[in-house]
């Protein structure tokens, strides 16, 4: 992350800048308390996006957040809470551990209402990226065909490539996981679950029966890729999928997906456009048979870890194999949410 050009947190529609932090401070769970001094920029000027209400006590707004977060806001010792407050001179009420309700500010003045929102909202969004995958959203590949289709791909490169470095059994994909993944979320709470559930009904309703004409999407799914530079050093090999008449309704319909998500932060916006993919190599596989996308490299309670990942040598799959047998299939105009 360059000093000049730091990371920023879209929240209600504003952007607030985060400064560089070093990794190792969150080794131990009790280095959490110094995040909230070191790591965040906010702004105390005055803003239109929260909602305050005006009573007869002063001002005041609420915070809907999944229990798991809670302690990020008190802090060691109440310290975090107790900081905010005093500065922005307001009063913060959480719900008790494990009960589910509405974080609340309260305070004689609008503005340091609005101040302590935007502090409260940013610690949310930085700690809920720390969180491990729970979710992600895809099309399930996993017919009968396409499992043995890939298969048949899998006994190849074992007999082929099995004394290439890194290349064994244990970083191919289950044949009945085979999926297109469109986006990872982080899901807290059963209410966001059904948050989700409900926003993927309305994608259905607002454009995808209009994108699919209201049928299965005809693709097909042949030859394989890898995602980085070095075909000597491959962490992620995967299949190609294409509609069958040349047409781009489904990499229209999945960014749509994505952008109706990313507008609602349910998924973080980290590019413009879905890289339509099949995963059938990974090297996450070794130790998580169930892993999805990059390494969290945080625990659920905060703590970094560290995960060594070995790469594999792809070059003589992607020569003597080349690609996998091509593959007609039907999808369901439906995206599925499934858990990690």
């Amino acid at each position: 992350m360059e000093v000049l050009r730091p990371q920023l947190i879209t929240i209600d529609g504003r952007n607030y800048r985060k400064n560089p932090i070093q990794e190792k401070t969150y080794q131990h769970e009790e280095d959490d308390d110094n995040f909230y001094q070191d790591s965040v920029e906010y702004s105390d000027e005055p803003c239109d996006a929260y909602d305050v209400e005006q009573t007869p006590q002063g001002f005041r707004s609420t915070v809907s957040a999944p229990s798991l977060l809670y302690k990020h806001i008190v802090g060691k010792r109440g310290d975090t809470k107790k900081k905010i407050e005093v500065e922005t001179k307001t009063s913060i009420s959480i719900p008790k551990p494990g009960q589910d309700g509405e974080i609340v500010i309260t305070g004689q003045h609008r503005n340091g209402v609005i101040s302590a929102r935007t502090r409260i909202d940013v610690l949310l969004d930085t700690f809920r990226r720390k969180q491990p995958f729970t979710h992600f959203l895809a099309f399930f590949l996993n017919e009968v065909e396409v499992q043995e289709g890939f298969l048949k791909f899998q006994g190849e490169v074992l007999e082929k490539c099995s004394m290439d470095r890194g290349v064994d059994s244990s970083i191919f994909q289950n044949p009945r996981k085979l999926h297109l993944t469109i986006g990872m979320l982080v899901l807290l709470s059963e209410q966001e679950v059904q948050q989700t559930c409900e926003m993927l009904q309305r994608c259905k309703e607002e454009f995808i029966n209009e994108i699919s004409g209201g049928k299965p999407l005809e693709v097909e799914m042949e030859g394989i890729e890898y995602m980085n530079d070095d075909p000597g050093m491959v962490d992620v090999l995967y299949a190609k999928v294409h509609m069958k008449d040349g047409s781009n309704r489904l990499q229209e319909l999945v960014d749509r997906v994505l952008e109706r998500f990313q507008a609602s932060g349910l998924i973080v916006k980290e590019w413009n456009s879905v890289k339509l993919h099949a995963t059938v190599m990974n090297t996450l596989f070794r130790k998580d048979p169930n892993a999805e996308g990059r390494y969290n490299l945080y625990t659920a309670d905060g703590k970094y870890i560290f995960k060594e990942r070995e790469s594999f040598d792809g070059r003589n799959i992607l020569k003597d194999v080349g690609k996998l047998p091509k593959l007609a299939l039907n999808l369901e105009s439906c995206v599925s949410l499934l858990s990690s």
